[in-house]
C-alpha cells in the first residue's frame, strides 16, 4: 500500500482486503502433528495444579488450542485468515499487535488418541480506532476444532479471537534519560503489589473467603471463586525454586549475563526476579534468599533478590 497510515485511501484498501479475506470463508481444516495424548494432559495439569481426577482419561478443555500449535518451527498455511489480515495491515504500517479478547466454548471433552483439526474464518475488522496504544484495527477471527474429517468432522470446540494491530506513535524526547527497564503493566489485579512495592512491602494476593494465597494475582479465587481479594505482607525470604541464566538479547537496564530466579517463599507461593549479586556459577536451587527493591524512579519499583 502506497498511501501513508491513517489516510482514507489506506483505510478504504484496508476494508477491501478485509472483504476478500472474508468472503473466502473457511481455510481449509490443518490437521494436528500429533493426537490428544496422555504425557501433555499430565504436563498441563501439573502447570495449573489441576488435580480433577478426570484427567488425563480425558483432556481439560481448554487445551484444545494445545493440540493443533505448530510448534517451533511451523509457518501458517497460505490460507490463514488472521495470518492474510496481518499481512495486510503490515504493509499499511500497523506493525504492532496485542491480544484483546478471546471466547472459548466446547462441546465436549477430549480423550487421548483423538487427532483433531482446525479451521478458521475472518469475521469482522473494525477501524481505523483511536487507542491509548496508538491508531489501530480490530481483527476478529472465528476458529473450530474437529474430530474426524469430511462429512464425519465433529465440531467439539469454538474459539473467538481479536487482536489490535496498531501504529504506535513516536514518543517524545524525554527531557532526561530515565534508566531502560521493561515496564509491568499495572491494572486493577495487580496495583496494589506495584503500591506494596513502592512501600517497601512484598504483598502476596490472598483470597477474602478462604484464605488462599496466590502470585501472580488474578480477579477470582481458583479455589472458590470469590471475588474479594486482601493482600498478606510477605517475609520476602525463600529458596530458589527455579532460574535461568540469560546470555542474550540484551534487555534493558540489565548487563548480561544475569540471573532470572523463581523463588519459593516462607508462605507458599513463588515470585520472579533478578537475582542480584551472585555468581551464575554459584546459583542453585534451594539456595537461600531474600528480597531486594529495586527503586527504578519515583513511579516503579521492581522485586530482585539476593543470596543471604
Amino acid at each position: 500500500m502506497s498511501a501513508p497510515p491513517g489516510t482514507a485511501d489506506t483505510a478504504a484498501a484496508i476494508r477491501e482486503a478485509a472483504r476478500r479475506i472474508r468472503e473466502q470463508g473457511d481455510s481449509a481444516p490443518q490437521l494436528a502433528r500429533d493426537p490428544v495424548n496422555t504425557p501433555m494432559i499430565n504436563n498441563w495439569t501439573e502447570a495449573l495444579g489441576d488435580a480433577d481426577p478426570r484427567y488425563p482419561e480425558l483432556a481439560p478443555p481448554a487445551m484444545v488450542q494445545v493440540w493443533t500449535m505448530r510448534g517451533l518451527h511451523g509457518r501458517r498455511p497460505a490460507d490463514d485468515p488472521l495470518g492474510a489480515m496481518t499481512a495486510v495491515l503490515d504493509e499499511a504500517g500497523y506493525t504492532s499487535v496485542v491480544a484483546t479478547d478471546c471466547d472459548q466454548s466446547y462441546a465436549r471433552y477430549l480423550r487421548p488418541g483423538e487427532r483433531l483439526s482446525v479451521r478458521s474464518r475472518l469475521t469482522d475488522v473494525v477501524g481505523p480506532k483511536r487507542t491509548a496504544l496508538g491508531e489501530g484495527w480490530f481483527v476478529t477471527t472465528v476458529s473450530t476444532w474437529s474430530v474426524g474429517s469430511g462429512d464425519d468432522a465433529e465440531p467439539v470446540a469454538e474459539m473467538m479471537f481479536r487482536i489490535l494491530k496498531f501504529r504506535p506513535p513516536s514518543p517524545p524526547e524525554p527531557a532526561a534519560a530515565p534508566r531502560a527497564v521493561l515496564r509491568p503493566v499495572v491494572n486493577r489485579d495487580t496495583e496494589y503489589f506495584w503500591a506494596g512495592m513502592a512501600a517497601g512491602e512484598l504483598r502476596v494476593w490472598r483470597c477474602g473467603e478462604c484464605g488462599l494465597l496466590r502470585h501472580p494475582p488474578g480477579p477470582m479465587c481458583p479455589r472458590c471463586s470469590a471475588t474479594h481479594p486482601e493482600f498478606l505482607i510477605a517475609s520476602g525470604r525463600g529458596e530458589v525454586y527455579s532460574y535461568v541464566v540469560h546470555h542474550h538479547p540484551p534487555v534493558p537496564g540489565r548487563e548480561l549475563p544475569f540471573v532470572v530466579a523463581l523463588v519459593a517463599l516462607e508462605e507458599g507461593v513463588r515470585v520472579l526476579g533478578e537475582l542480584r549479586d551472585t555468581d551464575p556459577a554459584g546459583v542453585r536451587v534451594g539456595l537461600p534468599v531474600e528480597i531486594v527493591f529495586d527503586r527504578v524512579d519515583d513511579e516503579l519499583t521492581l522485586p530482585a533478590w539476593r543470596a543471604r
